[in-house]
């Protein structure tokens, strides 16, 4: 059976789910003017936070500051600036060590207010008394007044309030199959919930990477988790997981 949306997108609807409503189109984290985005851990440890952010970072030279508090440093560890090239990142990081949640926030707001940055991504483990609504609401004010976008990643946070336009819970799924070696893993799969926003539904989907694309909406392309397929004819590695 297919359905056609209102966007003129036609989708396969399989027997299991003949009542499924068709979804919005695919999400383009990063798109439209700058905003501050959350991206907390699905689970402990999970690196699948981090790779979702440097997708969705603009495809820029320009340097991009990284600031992490010490507990996100033990709980998640640090950037491997040798891998950078492997996610399809061209820029640098400039990246700032400190200990304290309050030193993120304060480097993030100097960052955000620099236009010569490409971004500002923090990380915050838990959910520290300076880490409140108030503290975030001026990082999203910073960033949208001076252009730059700004990610918080957000490890161990039990769901505290946030200003941030969207909100991401990012957690790894079984990779692509490796073309060439059937016991290796393949191209990293996302399973990308946006349980918050400002300018769209929420929902669920499956992110999949291509680090050879240089347009941000072909590097990071959304599948739907329900019905047979993508909402839209897909190409590069979501293609290969939709094939």
């Amino acid at each position: 059976m297919h359905n056609d949306s209102s966007l003129g997108q036609v989708i396969s609807l399989s027997a299991k789910h003949p009542l499924l409503e068709v979804p919005d189109a695919p999400p383009d984290p990063g798109a439209g003017p700058a905003v501050l985005r959350d991206a907390v851990l699905a689970q402990p440890f999970d690196g699948a936070a981090t790779g979702f952010v440097l997708a969705c970072l603009p495809y820029s030279t320009a340097p991009v500051l990284w600031v992490q508090d010490r507990m996100s440093r033990r709980e998640n560890g640090r950037l491997y600036g040798a891998g950078l090239p492997a996610m399809g990142f061209v820029g640098r990081v400039l990246r700032v060590e400190v200990s304290h949640p309050r030193d993120v926030l304060w480097a993030m707001e100097e960052g955000a207010a620099c236009a010569g940055l490409a971004a500002v991504v923090g990380e915050i483990h838990g959910a520290p008394p300076v880490l409140d609504f108030t503290a975030t609401k001026r990082l999203a004010l910073r960033s949208e007044a001076a252009g730059v976008p700004v990610w918080l990643i957000r490890s161990g946070d039990p769901g505290t309030l946030s200003a941030a336009r969207e909100r991401w819970r990012v957690g790894s799924v079984r990779s692509v199959d490796n073309r060439f070696d059937a016991q290796a893993p393949g191209a990293p799969l996302w399973e990308a919930e946006l349980f918050r926003a400002r300018s769209r539904s929420p929902g669920t989907w499956i992110a999949a990477h291509d680090p050879r694309a240089r347009d941000r909406a072909d590097r990071l392309r959304f599948l739907s988790r329900f019905g047979d397929g993508p909402v839209a004819t897909d190409h590069g590695a979501a293609a290969d997981v939709a094939g």
